[in-house]
């Protein structure tokens, strides 16, 4: 498996990620699909000798990326939708932003507290797993509002 997934790393990075994520099996079943073999990593890696073999990964390899960006446009949208109607509540508009600036506050907040205050050590642990996941919601969060890199 480990060497299917440099292999297809080389030729299509994207779809190397989908094979190596939780939806794993349903890329792999495609991939054999296109290439017309067996769904295992032996079957395909033997397939991608064939320079046609090459071009059908690269070939699914865009469609991924259209289906990726798609996804994420009609996100877009559907924000945009949202922030603009009139029909839609305050509420509703505000929860995104209110979201965003609490994970913010709460962030700076525990960072404040931990330069600021000893932690006594039976609270380490705890503090530790609310920081991991408030660093790992501070990412979101600014993922969201300015962007985020997609390269790998």
């Amino acid at each position: 498996m480990d060497e299917l997934l440099k292999l297809i790393k080389g030729y299509a990075p994207a779809l190397a990620t989908a094979v190596a994520g939780p939806l794993g099996g349903m890329a792999m079943s495609a991939l054999a699909s296109k290439l017309g073999v067996e769904a295992i990593p032996s079957a395909i890696t033997e397939a991608l000798a064939d320079p046609a073999a090459v071009a059908k990964l690269q070939e699914l390899e865009l469609e991924y990326a259209k289906v990726d960006a798609a996804d994420r446009d009609s996100a877009r949208k559907a924000e945009v939708a949202l922030a603009t109607s009139e029909q839609v509540p305050l509420l509703n508009k505000s929860v995104t932003p209110i979201l965003a600036l609490v994970i913010v506050m709460a962030w700076g907040f525990i960072q404040y507290h931990l330069l600021t205050h000893v932690v006594p050590m039976e609270m380490r642990e705890i503090i530790i797993r609310v920081l991991g996941t408030l660093d790992g919601s501070l990412v979101m969060v600014l993922s969201y509002y300015f962007g985020a890199s997609h390269k790998h």
